[in-house]
């Protein structure tokens, strides 16, 4: 029996399949709405001719915990941690590609980060009040267990459980979804990014 999709890997590909099948003149169209909306990237077409492999996403899961720990290695050693913060952002996330779908872990009045100005206050404080800046632990390790990666071609899925290590020693362990798509540079980069807190049920 064939294991089901999950519903982000089919959102999507149906994202890639409306890329692919408008005309090349309108290829470039970017829609959107406030409460979220379809995307068509102009790259798309050139993406499906590239697919996204399994181990492009471990790659840029290990690249994404690496920037997260170094952001706080940063700032106890007194270095710009914002510059490193922005650098890891630019590099890992498709802001300067297209909308990016974000709602971090600990995000409660301001939930999703549709900007790298938001992301990035998330990370290191910034311009949402909320923020107390997550990467400013500091972590010493990252690391993910993905319950499943879906391969869409030009698209990739993965979810599962990331565990942040803190100096102690202790673990801090959170639930993820991410969606990939290859960036202009050729690269993975992050279109959706849903991280969460286990479910604890009362006792």
């Amino acid at each position: 029996m064939k294991s089901p999709i999950p519903l982000f890997a089919l959102i999507l590909a149906g994202i890639a399949v409306i890329a692919l099948t408008r005309p090349s003149a309108e290829s470039a169209a970017v829609a959107t709405a406030s409460s979220g909306g379809a995307v068509v990237a102009e790259h798309a077409l050139a993406a499906a001719a590239n697919p996204i492999t399994e181990e492009e996403v471990l790659a840029a899961q290990a690249a994404w915990g690496e920037a997260v720990v170094a952001i706080g290695a940063a700032k106890s050693a007194g270095k710009n941690f914002i510059e490193v913060a922005e650098a890891g952002l630019d590099a890992l996330y498709a802001y300067d590609d297209l909308p990016v779908l974000f709602k971090p872990t600990l995000a409660a009045q301001d939930q999703f980060r549709g900007t790298e100005a938001e992301a990035l206050s998330y990370f290191v404080r910034g311009v949402i009040d909320e923020d107390k800046g997550f990467a400013l632990q500091p972590w010493t390790t990252v690391r993910f267990e993905n319950t499943g990666i879906v391969l869409t071609g030009p698209m990739a899925v993965a979810m599962g459980n990331y565990y942040f290590t803190k100096p102690s020693g202790d673990e801090v362990k959170v639930e993820y979804s991410f969606g990939y798509i290859r960036g202009e540079d050729g690269g993975l980069k992050i279109a959706l990014h849903h991280s969460s807190l286990p479910y604890q049920p009362e006792s």
